[in-house]
């Protein structure tokens, strides 16, 4: 399972060009990228609704999923496929409710006792676990989890993505600890002079084979 992160600074999209990001977005799910998390902190309710409806018409007829990050009423009002929950957010149970069973709802988590707790409530399609290598998208100093700590978190019963400075050859060591993918934001940035559907389908691919591989399961 391959989810992207969206965050405009990162993607080196400018704040006020939605246009583009949902041009990537559109460039993803024609990649066969599974879930796109849109995780734009500084838009309000409505701008953040308006951007999501156009997100999921354009990856319509595809795979892909559009989550929204913790916002469950505007993932309701948009239409879109699920939440994603931060740590500190509400129970999954509660937001499923709101959001029905058909939806996905994933959450964050910094442990094997977290992960553990979160997967007995129940409620929960899958965890997200990191910081896993340095990131750039986290301009405090922070904690990088260990390759054992992911694999301990994988034993809490969800399927686990692994995220935080994820490239390419690091996927294969995430699959072989247990992970059922990865998350990223900087991974997806296209190189300059690089399209994004070239660039996004390289990823697809790369990431696709680092988990396919016999090398990368235990």
């Amino acid at each position: 399972m391959i989810c992207l992160v969206t965050d405009r600074r990162r993607l080196s999209i400018a704040a006020d060009d939605i246009d583009r990001l949902v041009d990537l977005v559109a460039a993803a799910a024609r990649a066969g990228i599974d879930l796109i998390q849109i995780r734009e902190r500084d838009l309000d309710g409505r701008q953040l609704a308006a951007l999501v409806r156009r997100c999921v018409d354009v990856v319509e007829g595809t795979g892909t999923k559009v989550l929204v990050n913790d916002r469950a009423d505007v993932a309701v009002a948009a239409g879109a496929h699920g939440v994603h929950l931060r740590g500190d957010s509400i129970a999954a149970a509660a937001v499923r409710s709101l959001i029905g069973d058909g939806a996905l709802i994933g959450r964050s988590v910094h442990g094997a006792e977290e992960a553990g707790a979160v997967s007995r409530a129940g409620g929960v399609d899958y965890l997200i676990f990191g910081t896993l290598y340095r990131s750039a998208s986290k301009s405090a100093p922070q904690r990088v989890a260990t390759l054992d700590e992911l694999s301990a978190v994988c034993q809490a019963g969800s399927p686990v993505l692994a995220i935080g400075g994820i490239t390419v050859e690091r996927a294969a060591e995430a699959a072989r600890a247990g992970a059922a993918g990865i998350a990223g934001i900087g991974l997806f940035v296209p190189p300059a002079g690089t399209s994004a559907d070239r660039h996004l389908q390289n990823i697809a691919t790369g990431l696709r084979r680092a988990f396919d591989t016999c090398e990368a399961v235990s």
